[in-house]
């Protein structure tokens, strides 16, 4: 695996997905599903914090469901106009092109708050100038999540920042 430091950003092939905060779980999941056609794929595990589960959706591409486009989260303060954005993932065409943006990242100072592998991902989590959340991703290969995203999804492996 490659981890040079490089001068320059590594260059993302997109987003993965996007989370949001809702007032609502019940009505948004009816607009995502009923009125935009995204499907339900999954569910989070219920957390420690007494928070309600996340939950995951997906639209299709030649056929076939991601492992989520979109999820949701209900916050309370997203009623009184909290910020409805939760986090956005940024996506790395390889794992050398995630290992490098994490060097070159770490070589400029920018703190890292989180490493998380995934069923379906392999991220480190950080924060914009502003406070917002932002994820780098690497995707792994569809074969490791395409029977059960459910299964995929619930997998989560918190890592240290430097392992």
């Amino acid at each position: 695996m490659d981890d040079t430091v490089t001068s320059t950003a590594q260059t993302p092939c997109g987003l993965n997905h996007i989370v949001l905060n809702v007032r609502d779980m019940n009505g948004a999941h009816r607009f995502w599903t009923e009125c935009l056609g995204f499907r339900h794929v999954a569910t989070g595990r219920a957390s420690s914090d007494g928070s309600k589960p996340m939950r995951f959706y997906s639209g299709e591409v030649d056929g076939k469901l991601r492992h989520h486009d979109i999820a949701l989260v209900e916050r309370a303060n997203a009623a009184s106009g909290g910020q409805a954005l939760h986090h956005v993932a940024i996506a790395y065409p390889t794992e050398a092109a995630f290992r490098q943006q994490i060097a070159f990242l770490v070589a400029r100072g920018v703190a890292l708050h989180r490493r998380v592998d995934r069923g379906v991902t392999r991220s480190i989590h950080l924060k914009d100038p502003d406070g917002n959340e932002i994820e780098l991703v690497h995707e792994l290969p569809r074969t490791a999540w395409e029977g059960n995203i459910q299964a995929a999804l619930d997998h989560a492996v918190e890592l240290s920042i430097d392992g």
